[in-house]
């Protein structure tokens, strides 16, 4: 059984910052590929951040400079580090992780999703 949770969202002020994660649990193998996404109260979803299979990091204009994407590969743990946070970064973050993983004697590859969680940008 494979999961992918996000983690790491909440209030905070303009200015300010925040660490989200995108923990990934299971049978891993690797993880290939990571998306950060957002979705604003009345807006589309916006690609954010990602990692992408050759290793290249890729950012939205809106972000660019103030938020860094990294990952930990001993934890299956991709990050994205949010600074001088704006009242529109609020919204709630997505990250979408194109895996491989173990099923018995076989690896699959596929994508998942997390639950989202909240990021509020307020004084």
């Amino acid at each position: 059984q494979v999961e992918v949770v996000e983690s790491g969202g909440g209030l905070v002020q303009p200015g300010g910052s925040l660490r989200l994660s995108c923990a990934a649990s299971g049978s891993i193998f690797s993880i290939n590929a990571v998306c950060w996404y957002r979705r604003a109260p009345g807006k589309q979803r916006e690609l954010v951040a990602a990692f992408t299979s050759g290793g290249s990091t890729n950012y939205a204009d809106s972000v660019k400079g103030r938020f860094t994407i990294s990952r930990d590969n001993a934890k299956n743990t991709v990050y994205l580090q949010m600074n001088s946070l704006k009242p529109e970064d609020t919204a709630v973050y997505y990250c979408n992780a194109h895996l491989t993983y173990y099923s018995g004697t076989y690896t699959y590859t596929d994508d998942y999703w997390g639950q989202g969680t909240q990021v509020t940008v307020s004084s």
